[in-house]
């Protein structure tokens, strides 16, 4: 069984940072797309950064510069984000699927936003100005 447990949620003040962590846990395949999305109350999910297995990345261009998407060994996938800003307030959640996809559409239409097989339960991230 899939299991996603993000962690590192918060409140920080407009300017400070957190880093996201998301632990992935029985996943059975070999390449992944993993990605970050985010929802605001009364806001639709948006995806904010993707990555595939060979490394690529894309990025939401409200986020470009300020977010970044990684992993480790363990499995573990996390978004380090610099500079949060008040609109960055949402409830934050990872998400892994091995079906092929065009990232930069994840992370630029509304194409596929719920289209994942696995998702985390969602951490709070509140920006105060």
């Amino acid at each position: 069984q899939v299991q996603l447990v993000e962690s590192g949620g918060g409140s920080v003040q407009a300017g400070g940072s957190l880093r996201l962590s998301c632990a992935i846990s029985g996943y059975p395949h070999i390449s992944a797309y993993m990605a970050w999305f985010r929802q605001a109350p009364g806001k639709e999910r948006e995806g904010v950064a993707v990555m595939y297995t060979d490394g690529s990345t894309a990025y939401r261009e409200s986020v470009k510069g300020r977010f970044t998407i990684s992993r480790d060994s363990a499995k573990t996938l996390y978004l380090q984000m610099n500079s949060l800003k008040p609109e960055d307030t949402a409830m934050y959640y990872c998400a892994v699927d091995p079906r092929p996809r065009d990232i930069e559409r994840v992370v630029s239409t509304r194409e596929g936003r719920f289209d994942w097989y696995h998702w985390g339960q969602g951490t709070q991230v509140t920006v105060s100005s």
